[in-house]
């Protein structure tokens, strides 16, 4: 067995061994919940992309036409089940943390393992992962990116939430 693979088999392991569940809401979650739906506010969600060699060009294309219409953000994610910061950004979305910060937005989400060629057809190749793209209209990946992040608890709060503030704050003066 090479190193990668024993690697990513005691990775799926350790996790594997951690208790889960679904994520509690604070007894204020909901008050908070209404208040945004009443602001306009949309929380963001996954939205999985083709899998199996399908061409992920049309289908961003296609995607960014709905989100236009629907006044909606679109963002390209690229993840791993194995990527420890692309869990901790999966469970930050899930659990509402990150509402403000991707308030509306779509993220067009695909696996690097499963998706890595269509993906590059497509131009969505990328050195590390987890990657947030911003396509171009066409659905091909443009050079507005972000790749990567540190592992551990800080992953999300003090790498991804101000690099990805940083990130979609350039593209609204754009």
């Amino acid at each position: 067995m090479n190193r990668f693979v024993a690697t990513a088999v005691a990775c799926l392991l350790a996790l594997a061994c951690k208790s889960g569940g679904a994520p509690r809401e604070s007894p204020t979650a909901a008050p908070e919940k209404a208040a945004r739906a009443a602001a306009g506010h949309v929380r963001p969600e996954f939205v999985r992309g083709p899998s199996g060699g399908v061409d992920v060009a049309p289908f961003v294309a296609d995607e960014l036409r709905k989100g236009k219409a629907a006044k909606r953000g679109v963002l390209v994610y690229v993840g791993a089940t194995w990527c420890e910061p692309c869990q901790a950004f999966h469970h930050a979305v899930q659990a509402g943390e990150l509402d403000d910060l991707l308030d509306g937005v779509r993220l067009l989400e695909f696996d690097l393992d499963a998706d890595r060629d269509a993906l590059g057809r497509a131009g969505y190749s990328s050195r590390l992962i987890p990657l947030f793209a911003l396509p171009n209209a066409d659905g091909t990946g443009s050079d507005r990116r972000i790749e990567g992040s540190v592992k551990g608890p800080a992953a999300v709060e003090q790498n991804l939430m101000p690099r990805l503030r940083e990130f979609l704050r350039g593209q609204a003066e754009n």
